[in-house]
């Protein structure tokens, strides 16, 4: 089936790291620019003090590692079925509900595909998580419900939503030539999602596919929860993280977790924060890493901090180790990082997601012999543990590698086409 004239709709990725829009256009690349000529724009906000106005994106994170005063807020998506959505921040002096921080950045992406498709979409099919909450079904519902108000509310007129790892599915079985039993593994910043489809190229554009998709699972585990265990094991000792008190109990770990976790990590520069750390120092035995967690706080450094275990976890996917200059802190202050450190550090994630992926396979009645595909996508699917631990699971399958921050996007084009024209 051709379609000459382009999509009335298009299809928006809106990732834990990073966010694409997709849109179907005849002889022309699917995704659209969105900044600098990239097709990603990171999901990133820096709302600017000085000049009183909010960045997005690269721009955003250069503003803030610049040292402008202001407000970094990063993996927005994450705040989808946490409790934090129905709250309130402080930007700029006034209260922001997180719904509407939602709807800047979402608002900012419908904005800059319009500028660059030349023309506005009302209808938008957004891709989500097979879940977005675990294991709670209403939650899960009410994550999906919200992120369509806010579509709503910039301007979408028609909202619907695809799973990530089926919007990927299709993306691949448009390159395809023959039948293939295709395992999606689609690992993002915020999740591991996964889809086992039947792909074939005649049926690439049916409007209905149910009977191809044999099933959809999932976990909540994504590339800031390898950062956070990157970070916990590895950079979070030197700021006391794991000391003893003075009754030889373990000092407490709300602010080191709080600090390895992007959207928690304003929190910890709140002012009955600093007050309890303070108390707590009479009490720890070494002063030393609690001292340095003080420096980091003064500095408002948690965000620098979490981009550098960031740059490790993905410098570790083609290196064996990597030293970050923590000189910021502290003048010689540094520490070497090791994949095999990290590698273990993560090693219960990776057991959980294995464990999704034998619930997937158990579910749709699917031996590991039968499927002859794995399709990696998603930011996170270069780890070579976490791609090493799913390909040893299925040793006869093909192991494919897509485009992977573009995949998605890419698939709800495909299906924003279909579903609206």
């Amino acid at each position: 089936m051709s379609h000459p004239t382009p999509a009335r709709a298009c299809g928006i990725d809106f990732g834990t790291s990073n966010s694409t829009v997709g849109w179907h256009r005849p002889g022309e690349e699917t995704l659209i620019a969105l900044e600098d000529g990239k097709i990603t724009l990171p999901s990133v906000v820096f709302f600017n003090i000085e000049e009183r106005r909010p960045a997005y994106g690269r721009l955003a994170l250069h503003e803030y590692l610049e040292g402008y005063e202001g407000r970094l807020m990063r993996s927005l998506k994450s705040l989808l079925g946490s409790k934090l959505i129905k709250h309130d921040t402080s930007v700029l002096g006034t209260a922001l509900p997180f719904k509407d921080l939602l709807g800047m950045f979402i608002g900012e992406l419908k904005k800059r595909a319009e500028a660059n498709a030349g023309r506005a979409f009302d209808d938008v099919v957004l891709g989500r998580p097979v879940f977005f909450v675990d294991d709670d079904a209403a939650a899960d519902q009410e994550a999906e419900d919200t992120l369509a108000q806010v579509a709503k509310k910039i301007g979408f007129k028609n909202v619907s939503f695809q799973y990530e790892p089926i919007a990927a599915a299709f993306d691949y079985e448009s390159g395809i030539d023959k039948e293939e039993l295709v395992l999606i593994v689609d690992i993002g910043g915020g999740t591991s999602d996964f889809s086992l489809v039947r792909l074939a190229p005649e049926r690439h554009m049916l409007d209905d596919r149910q009977n191809d998709i044999l099933a959809t699972g999932g976990v909540h585990i994504g590339g800031t929860d390898f950062d956070k265990q990157l970070s916990l094991q590895g950079v979070m000792p030197l700021f006391g993280y794991g000391s003893r008190m003075k009754s030889q109990a373990l000092m407490p770990t709300s602010y080191h977790l709080n600090l390895a976790t992007w959207h928690t990590i304003n929190s910890v520069y709140s002012q009955k924060s600093q007050l309890a750390l303070g108390n707590m120092r009479y009490d720890i035995e070494d002063t030393g890493g609690i001292d340095r967690l003080f420096k980091l706080i003064e500095q408002r450094a948690g965000h620098w901090l979490a981009m550098e275990v960031e740059e490790t976890k993905i410098e570790l996917t083609h290196a064996q180790n990597r030293l970050v200059d923590l000189s910021r802190v502290e003048k010689g202050l540094e520490v070497d990082l090791s994949r095999a450190l990290f590698e273990a550090s993560i090693e219960n994630l990776l057991s959980r997601v294995r464990g999704s992926v034998d619930e997937l396979l158990r579910k749709a009645g699917v031996s590991v012999e039968q499927v002859d595909t794995v399709f990696f996508t998603g930011g996170s699917s270069g780890i070579p543990a976490l791609r090493q631990s799913v390909a040893a699971m299925l040793p006869q399958a093909r192991h494919v590698e897509g485009n992977i921050f573009g995949s998605i996007g890419s698939g709800l084009a495909i299906e924003a086409r279909k579903r609206y024209g």
